[in-house]
């Protein structure tokens, strides 16, 4: 099975996605968790030209779209696709709805083009479920800026004006209305312990679902 996390940065992605994957792997099941961008050896090199504050100003839209889906083709090939078929189940922190919202609803970038420069990168790839952590963009951004005075990376995207994450967060809630039947949205404004629960809970019915269905 196929899963993505989404939502703003400032969500709580990371660390929700950490506890997903040790709880799940306690009950034995097989958890590969990798990132976008970045999750291979050259999609963490374009991660670090992605999110360099030197390169705020200088990477095109397009150029930005293109080293997007240059990192998921590599992941996909080298790593998502592999573990999928032996079974396992891969948690992917971001995936392509990413591409949709960012640089779709954010940059202004044709949807329809986008969505076939992903399929092309992934092979027509999707997850079967995407978990959608909820949070408006104001209170995101403030967790972005407050996690980064402890160490954390707050980079060129995250920057961004907050015209640009509203128009981002308009966007998922744009995907999650047109395909109901994969998303899941989840309030991230809960204790850690609260968001935890919830993300297990739909997880661990979706893998009953998945089951059930292959018996």
């Amino acid at each position: 099975m196929f899963i993505s996390f989404e939502g703003v940065d400032g969500s709580g992605k990371t660390s929700q996605i950490q506890y997903a994957a040790a709880a799940l792997r306690a009950e034995g099941y097989d958890v590969l968790l990798t990132r976008e961008p970045g999750g291979t050896p050259v999609g963490d090199e374009i991660r670090a030209v992605l999110f360099d504050s030197k390169n705020s100003q200088d990477i095109h839209p397009h150029t930005e779209l293109l080293l997007f889906c240059a990192s998921r083709a590599q992941l996909v090939a080298e790593v998502i696709r592999p573990h999928l078929a032996k079974g396992g189940i891969v948690i992917s922190d971001r995936f392509a709805d990413s591409t949709l919202v960012y640089q779709g609803y954010g940059r202004g970038l044709a949807l329809d083009a986008l969505r076939h420069i992903i399929d092309f990168a992934t092979g027509g790839l999707w997850p079967d479920l995407t978990i959608f952590l909820d949070i408006t963009p104001e209170e995101a951004l403030e967790r972005r800026r407050r996690a980064s005075l402890f160490g954390d990376e707050f980079n060129r995207l995250d920057d961004m004006a907050l015209e640009f994450h509203r128009r981002v967060y308009r966007g998922y809630e744009t995907l999650i209305a047109a395909e109901p039947q994969r998303w899941h949205r989840i309030s991230a404004t809960g204790t850690q312990e609260e968001v935890k629960a919830s993300v297990l809970e739909v997880l661990r019915q979706a893998l009953v679902v998945k089951r059930a269905s292959h018996e």
